[in-house]
C-alpha cells in the first residue's frame, strides 16, 4: 500500500513541477519571438536605409552626368555663333571660376567632358577643372596643362584614369575647336601632399597633367601625356 501511494505522490509531483516549467517555456518562447521579430524590424529599416542612400547617391551622380553632357551641348552650339579666336588663358583672373576653357576626351575610356575655368568643390561635382597651366601656344608661359576630375570608382569623370596605357589619346579642345592630341607616357600614384607632378614636366614638350584621387590609399593618380603636335 505504502509503495502505491508514493507513486501516486511522485507522480503528483512530476506532474506539478511539468505544470510550472510550461508556463516558463511558453514565457521564454515568447520573448526569443518578440527579440526575433524587433530584429527583423530594425534589419529592414537599415536595408531601406542603405538602399535609400544609394539611389540617391545614383540619381545625383546621374544628375551631374546629365549637367556635364547638357554643358557640352550648349558648348557646341554657342561655338556655332562665336566669333572669338582667343584661346590664351594666361590671365585666369579674365575668366569666371565656372567659365568653360575648352573640352577633353578620352576615346578608350569613353570619357567627353567640358573644361572648367577654375577648381571648386562644387565644380569637380559636374565636370573636370582646370588646376594649373594653359593650351600649349607660343604665348604661353607654361607648358604643363593640369586637369583635376573626380573620382567615382565607376564609369563617371575621372574614375578609370588608372586603366589608361602607355600611347593611349587623350584630345584636348579650346574654345576655338583647335585639337590638342596627347599621347600618355606615365601613369603613377603620388601622396596627396605631392605637387610636383602638376608644376613639373618630365620632358621638353607640352604637357597634359591629369589628376585623380586614389578612394583606396588616399594617393593621386597622376597621367602624364605628351603632346603630338602644336
Amino acid at each position: 500500500m505504502n509503495q502505491i501511494i508514493n507513486i501516486d505522490l511522485n507522480k503528483h509531483i512530476d506532474q506539478s513541477e511539468n505544470s510550472k516549467n510550461k508556463p516558463k517555456k511558453a514565457s521564454k518562447n515568447r520573448s526569443y519571438k518578440k527579440i526575433f521579430n524587433i530584429q527583423f524590424f530594425l534589419s529592414l529599416i537599415a536595408i531601406f536605409i542603405i538602399v535609400s542612400i544609394f539611389t540617391y547617391y545614383k540619381i545625383s551622380l546621374n544628375q551631374r552626368e546629365n549637367f556635364s553632357n547638357l554643358l557640352i551641348n550648349n558648348y557646341s552650339i554657342t561655338q556655332l555663333y562665336s566669333n572669338n579666336t582667343n584661346n590664351d588663358i594666361s590671365n585666369s583672373t579674365q575668366l569666371e571660376t565656372n567659365s568653360i576653357i575648352g573640352i577633353i576626351k578620352i576615346p578608350i575610356l569613353n570619357i567627353s567632358y567640358p573644361i572648367f575655368s577654375g577648381l571648386t568643390d562644387e565644380l569637380l561635382k559636374t565636370s573636370p577643372c582646370r588646376f594649373y597651366g594653359n593650351f600649349p601656344s607660343a604665348n604661353s608661359k607654361d607648358s604643363n596643362l593640369c586637369i583635376a576630375g573626380h573620382n567615382y570608382d565607376n564609369d563617371k569623370f575621372f574614375s578609370k584614369l588608372k586603366d589608361l596605357n602607355i600611347d593611349d589619346k587623350i584630345y584636348v579642345y579650346d574654345t576655338s575647336d583647335n585639337q590638342y592630341t596627347y599621347s600618355v607616357i606615365k601613369n603613377y600614384e603620388v601622396k596627396s601632399d605631392d605637387l610636383s607632378p602638376v608644376y613639373h614636366t618630365i620632358t621638353d614638350s607640352f604637357e597634359l597633367t591629369l589628376v585623380t584621387c586614389n578612394n583606396f590609399n588616399g594617393n593621386r593618380i597622376i597621367i602624364k601625356a605628351k603632346i603630338e603636335d602644336v
